[in-house]
């Protein structure tokens, strides 16, 4: 897993952020109204691409996008 394709994930899963959008650095919860479906979302798809599982807390820790990558790196 990669930085470059966990962020390539989350533009794929989510219809309202624009490919190429997202860096390291991205606030991930600024991008677009997060809510707990977007929520349940992201969890799903670390589940399905990565095989870890991520709970509300460990997103609600997580501020930027590559918080969030060393949260689920830490999981594997």
């Amino acid at each position: 897993m990669t930085l470059e394709d966990f962020i390539k994930n989350i533009e794929a899963e989510f219809e309202d952020i624009v490919p190429g959008k997202l860096t390291p650095e991205t606030n991930f919860r600024e991008v677009f109204d997060w809510n707990s479906i977007n929520a349940l979302i992201l969890i799903a798809m670390v589940k399905t691409e990565y095989g870890a599982a991520i709970n509300a807390e460990d997103i609600q820790k997580s501020k930027t996008i590559n918080d969030l990558y060393e949260t689920v790196k830490s999981k594997l």
